[in-house]
Order: structure tokens, then sequence, then C-alpha cells
């Protein structure tokens, strides 16, 4: 500011009466041209760096569940999009997929993840697609393989980073009040209520219905075979219940890049962030 001021008086040179009277004026203009400049610049940096946020905000994701239909749809997904950098694989057995990004462990102990923790805190992202059906189990057995396992899992992550989201594959009729008639939907809705205490970032629920299968893929269930060809005739007469394998994994990728407004995500609400686009306005 004195520089500037001084430069102005060489330019432009008054009488000691002039100045007095109007030197306040000559300090305060290079204070408004300066700040004008400052507030120009920071609204150009915020602008470009919101433009710039979809390439910063790269997803780096732990994967579950891949040898089942929507772990390896999910996986598909996150391999061929362009904002997932890197997937790390925690499986039983070898997915048999090779791709750039993606790293795989084999362990059969979920329950004990202390031989890798070391690996998990440089991910931002875990989409937890390993589940088991609860016909013919009792409950203790599908309590332990549903809730007590994913509590476990998702326990260790955030303890290891809680700048991570969370995504739990659930599915419709889940029961929130842990009060209902169905066995597997009050262990489902209780694993979703003690999922939302940790402490993530934030924490996604899915409760898919009905999921038209990705071909080409080798884990699709044999049944999803028999109907598949009826999904338009499902989406149009139950669209509330009808989604697709690419549109859960995509809203999954989508809840780390773009986020969403409500945490248990209902099929429309899959459907309606799967579609969702990065802006740069």
């Amino acid at each position: 500011m004195t520089l500037i001021n001084c430069n102005l008086i060489r330019r432009h040179p008054i009488n000691h009466e002039a100045w007095e009277k109007h030197k306040v004026v000559v300090v305060l203009k290079p204070y408004f041209f300066m700040s004008s400049w400052l507030r120009g610049s920071v609204v150009l940096l915020r602008t470009l760096l919101t433009k710039l946020n979809f390439l910063i905000m790269k997803v780096r994701a732990i994967v579950t569940g891949v040898t089942g239909m929507v772990g390896e749809g999910v996986l598909h997904e996150c391999l061929i999009h362009p904002d997932v950098e890197a997937v790390l694989v925690i499986t039983r057995r070898p997915s048999g997929i090779n791709h750039p990004k993606l790293k795989e462990i084999i362990h059969n102990n979920f329950f004990d993840l202390s031989p890798f923790e070391g690996l998990l805190n440089s991910y931002n992202a875990c989409f937890f697609c390993l589940g088991v059906t609860s016909v013919g189990k009792k409950k203790n057995e599908y309590f332990h393989l549903t809730y007590e396992l994913t509590m476990h899992v998702a326990e260790t992550l955030s303890k290891l980073n809680y700048a991570m989201t969370f995504c739990y594959v659930s599915g419709v009729g889940t029961d929130s009040s842990e009060k209902g008639k169905s066995m597997w939907a009050r262990v489902k809705g209780k694993t979703e209520n003690d999922l939302m205490k940790l402490p993530f970032k934030k924490t996604y629920l899915f409760r898919p219905g009905y999921i038209q299968l990705t071909k080409g893929l080798k884990n699709t269930l044999k049944l999803y075979y028999l109907f598949s060809w009826l999904y338009p005739v499902w989406k149009t007469l139950f669209s509330k219940y009808v989604c697709t394998l690419k549109e859960i994994g995509i809203a999954m990728i989508n809840t780390v890049t773009i986020g969403y407004e409500k945490q248990v995500l209902e099929v429309k609400d899959i459907v309606a962030l799967a579609g969702e686009k990065i802006t740069t306005e």
C-alpha cells in the first residue's frame, strides 16, 4: 500500500494543503483496489476448485462379497468407473478377476482383520456386499453371520479411518423397529441401526428388491436367469421394488463423490442416486 501511495504522489504531485485534504482518499484507493483483487482471486480459486473437485475426490473402495451376485456386480462397476482409483477386495476365495485397479486379499476369518489392518486406512469407502440367506438357518447362526460379522468389520474400519463412507446392502422389508415378526428383517434392522451409530464420515444402507442382473458376470443366481427376461414387466408394474445391479454399483460410487440426503436408500433412492451426475456449477 505504501509503495502504491508513493507512486501516486510522484506521478501526480500535489501541494501540502491538498494532500491534507485528500490523503485519506488517496490512501484508501489502493486498499479498495487490493481488496477487490483479492476477493476476485478467492472467487476464482473457489470456482476452479469446485470444477476440479471430481478430479480430486477419487474413490478408493474396499469391496466384500465379490463371489456373490451383488458384490461381483458392484466390483464390476468400480473397475470400469472413471471416478474409482483403486479397489481392495477381501474375500474367502479368489474372485478370478485381474485388473490394474484391483488388489485382492484372500482371508477366511472376517472376525480377525489384524493381519492386514495396515492396508485398510488408505481407502475412503467400503461397499459391504457380504451376506447370507436366512433360509435354513437358525436365529443364532443368522445373527452371527449377519449382525456380528458385519459390525466387527465396520467397527474395525471406523477406528482405522473415520473419514470413510460405508455402504451396506440390506434389503426391502428390513425392520428398523427390530420388533417385527420376520427374524431376518429384525436382524437386518438392528444391523442398520447400529451401523449408523459408528463414527464414519457417512453411512448408507441400501435396500434393493428385485435386482436385474448384469450380463456377462459369473456369480448370478440361477433363479435370476429364469425371470430376467421379464424385467420390463417388473419395472412397469413394480417400479418401487425393481432396480439393476448396475444402478446399485453406480449409486454406491456416487455416495462417495456426490453424497445423498438420506442414509436409508430404498429402491427409488438407489435409482435416483445412480442417475446423479457430478455438477461443476
